[in-house]
């Protein structure tokens, strides 16, 4: 979760993405083993690449399959983006469809009619039934009026038990319209889900090098199938993340988060994962909290036991200031999902900023403890020390976040503020970080929030008021943070201040 004062450090620097590796095949395939089961057989799936090679598959002329697609729903997939034409179908898809009732009769009829043809007397036998002469008993004449009567009654009795039916039996919509009919839902392309569900795996290990692991297996997911609207979601989660826990700026990871969910809402509007992550990037991106909240809310509802949108409603409320609504929902995630480091770390910071520091505090460093290469406890403990004024842990933790982060721009930040401190003290670790964070700042490498932060502890004012102002125009997601930000509470009275309190709590256009 971001944190504002920890922004001090942060630089905006984009590194190229690591070449580490982390996990192994045996790891990822424990994970998907559910998945790889319902895939019998990969190897006999075969990918025919053609209509010809379609046709052969079947013994049958390629009119014949393109005549069962266009009529009989037969699995064939066009190639995004190639010439008209271009199709490709899996064998598996195809032998499926054969065990089909409606496909197999289709299918038998065919060969009967196609083996008929073949005899020497195919055309006799391929005659129409309605050729062969039908026998009817024939009636008496001396009794032909009496049962003509009767047929005549009988016929009568029945279109009058039909008019009673027709009155009695309440007539049902034909329109489209008016019938609930339930969205199919689209079932992704097996290669795309397989894809989709390694990414998450590299995802939830919130890495930078594992990050970009993910965004590109999201991205190859996407490639694979179009119109499968998890791996959007998917997307979108990595570019959320990556602002945070990597070196890319907010202003190019929330949009592409944001046009990411919009994109799986428009293929799938019951999907609770992408009504999730459209809420996040609508608040940090567009700081309108009421439709984020309204997307928290509508994906809790599609799915109430979904881990991600309690866990990422609660930082919403905590952000906003709404502590025991925040602590209802980061429990109500922990119970979901107990094994999950990230909702436990999140709901030390929510109980410190709750007024239950020792208890936060408390869980942050167990989680500290035990996993040392996980950034978040380091990043809120961090912020605590600092709003402590304990500054030997507060550039001990800073430095840790720097490293895990890959910051090179933090890291020269950090060792600055070291040497400072070590000379003048609290102060003197904010004059040797100002000229530090200018040049990186003028290079386009930091934030104008961070710097603002450090001239407003030095009491530059003024230079801190116009940085405020480049932040806000710059969309900083730092600034729905400024209210409780205790850098800047000398600048509490000042209308300028004020002004910029009420704009960052209002939705921006996009």
């Amino acid at each position: 979760m971001f944190t504002p004062s920890a922004v001090e450090l942060y630089s905006y620097d984009l590194a190229p993405p690591s070449k580490g590796h982390h996990g192994t095949t045996q790891d990822i395939s424990g994970l998907i083993s559910g998945r790889m089961q319902t895939r019998e057989q990969q190897a006999s799936n075969r990918r025919l690449d053609s209509w010809k090679e379609i046709a052969a598959f079947f013994g049958r002329d390629e009119r014949t399959v393109k005549r069962w697609e266009k009529e009989r729903a037969l699995p064939v997939h066009r190639v995004p983006g190639g010439l008209r034409g271009s199709v490709f179908a899996y064998s598996a898809e195809l032998s499926q469809w054969l065990r089909d009732p409606r496909a197999a009769e289709t299918e038998s009829s065919e060969q009967a009619a196609a083996a008929n043809v073949s005899t020497g007397d195919g055309i006799r036998k391929a005659e129409p039934a309605i050729s062969r002469q039908v026998f009817a008993p024939a009636i008496p004449a001396r009794s032909s009026r009496s049962q003509v009567a009767r047929i005549l009654g009988l016929l009568l009795a029945v279109l009058l038990g039909f008019l009673i039916l027709k009155h009695q039996i309440p007539r049902q919509p034909t329109s489209a319209s008016a019938i609930n009919i339930p969205p199919v839902a689209h079932r992704p392309n097996l290669e795309a889900e397989d894809l989709y569900l390694k990414g998450r795996y590299f995802w939830n290990k919130r890495t930078p090098e594992d990050l970009n692991k993910a965004l590109d297996l999201f991205t190859q997911a996407i490639v694979r199938d179009p119109g499968y609207a998890q791996a959007y979601v998917g997307l979108a989660d990595c570019y959320n993340l990556m602002r945070e826990y990597s070196v890319m700026p907010p202003n190019e990871a929330y949009p592409r988060a944001l046009a990411a969910a919009k994109k799986a809402v428009e293929l799938d509007d019951n999907s609770a994962e992408a009504h999730n992550s459209l809420a996040f990037a609508t608040f940090y991106w567009m700081w309108d909290a009421p439709t984020a909240e309204r997307e928290f809310k509508r994906a809790i509802e599609l799915n109430p036991d979904y881990v991600a949108a309690h866990h990422w409603y609660a930082t919403f409320l905590m952000v906003t200031r709404r502590y025991p609504e925040a602590i209802r929902e980061i429990e109500i995630a922990r119970k979901l999902d107990p094994s999950s480091t990230p909702i436990v770390a999140d709901k030390g910071f929510i109980l410190y900023l709750a007024g239950q520091p020792a208890q936060g505090i408390a869980l942050l460093k167990q989680i500290e403890t035990t996993e040392r290469a996980f950034l978040s406890p380091h990043l809120y403990l961090a912020e605590i020390y600092l709003a402590g004024q304990d500054y030997s842990s507060y550039l001990v933790e800073s430095k840790r976040v720097a490293s895990l982060r890959h910051d090179p721009v933090a890291l020269a930040v950090v060792d600055a503020a070291e040497k400072g401190f070590a000379s003048g003290g609290a102060r003197g670790m904010w004059q040797s970080m100002l000229p530090v964070q200018k040049k990186f700042y003028l290079q386009g490498k930091l934030s104008a929030y961070a710097l603002a932060q450090t001239n407003a502890r030095l009491g530059e004012s003024q230079e801190a008021l116009i940085l405020l102002h480049e932040a806000y125009d710059k969309r900083d997601a730092a600034m729905l943070y400024i209210d409780g930000d205790r850098a800047f509470d000398a600048l509490r009275d000042d209308s300028s201040f004020q002004d910029l309190l009420a704009r960052s709590t209002r939705p921006r256009l996009q």
